[in-house]
């Protein structure tokens, strides 16, 4: 009788243990397939409202719209600058046409053309007040003094040049004199510095001629904007470093925004930043909001994965393979995190700048439009839950170790064309100066743009660098497009034909999958041999193919 109550006693033991480790898998099993499904079928499973899928929407939206409103007023801020760089292009450079020739303003051939260019800048500099229509002037210190325009000229310490004795004497040191100009004594001052205009060509490197204006860009009243207040730094430079009896000129301006001291506006155009701001404040709640979700997400993947790996490992003596890993540990939710920080970011500037407290509009627009770009792009996360929009997301992720290996072996040949263009060709075409100019230019020709203008192009005065051009260019265009670009697009060509033939006849199964569709075919790794099913396993785990239905795809 006692032996019969310890049996009973150990078959219940063994039983309730059994019953224990098969509810602990059904429920571990309940939870993954809860993370993956889509957020439609969560509400049916358990009637949770998709909170992150409804943020992620009004994300969308008010980001685009934020974009769209900055980029407005963007446009109008560029618009101003490029149009006041004209207008004193216009107004300070004697002759100028009204567009640059190559990478400088205007130049001059004659000696008197350069002085006539010189005085040209300093009578219309007096003269402002009366020649510009816009609403600019002199800038003035904190006193109220009107700061001076200065002119440097470089030039050689010593030297002499006698071309028809093929004879020189230079000293390579340079020089440098500065005079200051005001124009209120615009008539006597060029009377008492006579003695500096005396210019030796021979030993003149350049002048510089530097002065600041004031500009109000007032048609941001019409958008409800208050107006900004403008310090434009222009430097206007005669190039003559070459002296090759070309002076070039150059006029640069560096413009800055700042919140005017003293304002008023009456009448409809009141300031209406106050919406705005609340606005931006509510973009960077809802990002917060996201971001602290797929941080959420996130965690509780790495718990599950733990937990699966756990289970494989007690029961299977198993580690999970990376295609599952990568299944819990989802990119998306990375990209979304780094969409809001760049959001949030790009936020605090917008309001930065609408308050007037800084005025970085490149750096608030790249903020704002990389994470639009990012926002968008991870709406492709969404239509992957559905097996016909999900082709091209397989696609890339199966060709793009593929095409990224292509691109390192393909990008050392074209580094290579890209230097030889740049040393043999530069000094005779203008798309080989410099080697960012090279890679777009071949950029360009690999994509079937612009051939015959580059071929057209070329200086044929020297007849080897002529030669070599056909030869380089040739070469190019025939390796890369009818060979590299072919094998390129055949990767992904095959990529998708590889995804395409598993959507029809089943997808590999992955431990996982075979977990989720509650199949007990898991091969047990015996302890003797752990290492090396290890490292068999890592390799083909995730590779077993099992030609049947495939409904489910994990996407999470």
């Amino acid at each position: 009788m006692e032996l019969l109550n310890r049996y009973l006693n150990r078959s219940n033991s063994i039983s309730s243990t059994m019953t224990q480790d098969f509810i602990k898998e059904e429920k571990l099993r309940d939870d993954l397939r809860y993370y993956f499904m889509s957020p439609c079928e969560k509400y049916k499973a358990r009637r949770h409202i998709p909170w992150k899928l409804g943020v992620q929407i009004l994300k969308i939206v008010m980001l685009t719209t934020q974009l769209i409103l900055f980029g407005l007023n963007n446009q109008l801020v560029v618009s101003y600058k490029e149009e006041n760089t004209m207008a004193l292009k216009n107004l300070f450079l004697k002759d100028y046409s009204g567009v640059d020739e190559d990478d400088y303003s205007t130049a001059v051939y004659t000696q008197q053309g350069v002085y006539d260019s010189l005085f040209y800048v300093l009578d219309q500099y007096s003269q402002l007040g009366q020649l510009s229509v816009g609403p600019i002037s002199y800038a003035e210190d904190e006193d109220g003094s009107l700061l001076p325009l200065i002119i440097c000229k470089e030039h050689y310490k010593r030297g002499s040049v006698e071309p028809s004795d093929e004879a020189y004497d230079i000293d390579a040191q340079l020089d440098t004199v500065c005079i200051s100009h005001d124009p209120t004594t615009a008539n006597k001052w060029k009377t008492q510095n006579s003695s500096f205009f005396d210019l030796d060509f021979y030993r003149l490197v350049d002048i510089k001629i530097t002065f600041q204006l004031k500009g109000i860009n007032l048609q941001t009243v019409r958008s409800r904007e208050l107006p900004d207040c403008y310090s434009f730094y222009v430097t206007v430079t005669f190039d003559n470093q070459c002296h090759s009896g070309k002076v070039k000129i150059f006029l640069d301006i560096e413009a800055q925004s700042s919140a005017c001291r003293d304002w008023k506006i009456s009448g409809t155009a009141q300031k209406n930043t106050h919406y705005l701001l609340v606005f931006d404040g509510f973009v960077i709640l809802v990002c917060l909001t996201s971001a602290v979700l797929c941080t959420r997400s996130i965690i509780l993947a790495v718990r599950l994965l733990q937990r699966f790996s756990r289970f494989l490992h007690e029961n299977y003596n198993r580690k999970v393979c990376e295609d599952d890993q990568s299944e819990f540990l989802n990119g998306w939710y990375v990209l979304v995190i780094v969409s809001d920080l760049l959001a949030i970011i790009g936020s605090i500037l917008k309001m930065e700048i609408q308050a007037k407290s800084l005025t970085s509009y490149d750096v608030c627009s790249i903020f704002l439009g990389t994470s639009t770009l990012m926002v968008w792009v991870g709406v492709i996360r969404y239509l992957g839950y559905f097996q016909k929009y999900n082709v091209l997301i397989l696609t890339m992720k199966a060709a793009f170790p593929k095409v990224l290996r292509f691109c390192c072996c393909a990008g050392m040949i074209y580094l290579g064309y890209t230097f030889c263009g740049w040393i043999v060709l530069g000094p005779y075409h203008e798309k080989f100066e410099g080697l960012s100019r090279v890679a777009e230019c071949l950029f360009s020709l690999l994509n079937g743009d612009d051939m015959f203008t580059t071929f057209a192009q070329l200086k044929d005065k020297n007849t080897l660098v002529w030669l070599f051009s056909r030869a380089y260019l040739y070469s190019f265009i025939s390796l890369f497009i009818y060979m590299v670009l072919s094998l390129f697009i055949a990767l992904i060509t095959d990529a998708y034909e590889t995804i395409k033939n598993y959507q029809k006849d089943g997808f590999p199964l992955t431990d996982l999958q075979k977990f989720l569709r509650e199949q007990k075919d898991f091969p047990v790794a015996e302890e003797s041999s752990q290492t090396n099913v290890q490292v068999q396993y890592s390799m083909f785990c995730c590779c077993e193919r099992i030609p049947e239905n495939d409904d489910i795809i994990l996407i999470s």
